[in-house]
C-alpha cells in the first residue's frame, strides 16, 4: 500500500539470516525455540527468540510475505518506535498465551513469528479499514476485516482442536496484542473501525471463556 520502507527489509533479513542459520545448526535451534518446559526452568528468553526461528522454508515464506505484504501499513500509521513496539508486544503475547494455555505440557514446542506477523496484520486492518483483501483459495477482493473476524473465529477453533500443528494460541495472543497497542497507539481506529472492534472484543470474550473452561487446568 505504502510501499516496503527499508525497516521491514533489515527485519525480513534478520529473520531470514537467523532462520537459515538454525536451519543448519540442530543445537542452535534447540536452544532458541520455545519450549514449556525450558520456560519454567527460567530459559525467558526463549519467548522472544523463538520469534526469530522456523520449522521449514515453507514457513519462512509465509511469515516473511505477511510481514512484507501488511508491514509497511503499520509502520506507516503507527511510526518506526511504536512499530519495533508492536512486534515484540504481539510476539510476546503470542507466546505468552501460547506458554500459559500449554503449561501442563512440558514437552510443547512452537517456533515462528506468527504472533508479532499476526499482531501487524490486525494492526493494518484497524487503521485501514477500507483495504482490500485477495487470498489464493478466494481471489476476489474483499474488506479486510471480514478476514479479521473470520481468522479470530478460525484460530478460536484452532485452539480448541489442536490437531492441525499450528500454533493457534500464539496466534491468537499476537492478535490480541497487535490490537490493544494499535488501541493505545493510534485511539483513532476506534472511531473508524468501531463494529469491527466490537465483534474482535466480543470474539476475544468467547476464546477467553474456552481457555478458561479448560477441563485438564
Amino acid at each position: 500500500m505504502y510501499g516496503t520502507p527499508p525497516l521491514i527489509l533489515i527485519l525480513l533479513a534478520i529473520i531470514v539470516l537467523i532462520s537459515y542459520r538454525a536451519f543448519k545448526d540442530p543445537l542452535l535451534f534447540n536452544q532458541l525455540k520455545f519450549n514449556v518446559r525450558a520456560v519454567q526452568l527460567g530459559e525467558y528468553y526463549r519467548l522472544l527468540t523463538a520469534g526469530f526461528i522456523h520449522v521449514d522454508y515453507n514457513h519462512l515464506f509465509f511469515n516473511g510475505f505477511t510481514l512484507f505484504i501488511f508491514g509497511g501499513n503499520a509502520l506507516y500509521g503507527l511510526g518506526t518506535v511504536n512499530f519495533i513496539l508492536l512486534y515484540m508486544v504481539s510476539l510476546l503475547m503470542g507466546n505468552g498465551l501460547a506458554y500459559y494455555y500449554h503449561k501442563s505440557n512440558p514437552y510443547y514446542t512452537a517456533v515462528g513469528a506468527s504472533g508479532a506477523i499476526m499482531g501487524i496484520v490486525y494492526s493494518s486492518i484497524l487503521m485501514f479499514p477500507e483495504m482490500k483483501l485477495a487470498i489464493i483459495f478466494f481471489p476476489i477482493p474483499f474488506p479486510a476485516y471480514v478476514f479479521g473476524v473470520g481468522y479470530l473465529i478460525y484460530t478460536l477453533f484452532g485452539i480448541k482442536s489442536q490437531n492441525d500443528g499450528i500454533g493457534h494460541t500464539a496466534h491468537f495472543g499476537g492478535a490480541i496484542g497487535g490490537i490493544i497497542c494499535t488501541l493505545v497507539f493510534d485511539p483513532f481506529v476506534l472511531e473508524k473501525s468501531f463494529y469491527t472492534l466490537l465483534l474482535m472484543v466480543g470474539i476475544t470474550l468467547v476464546a477467553g471463556w474456552f481457555l478458561f473452561q479448560r477441563s485438564d487446568r
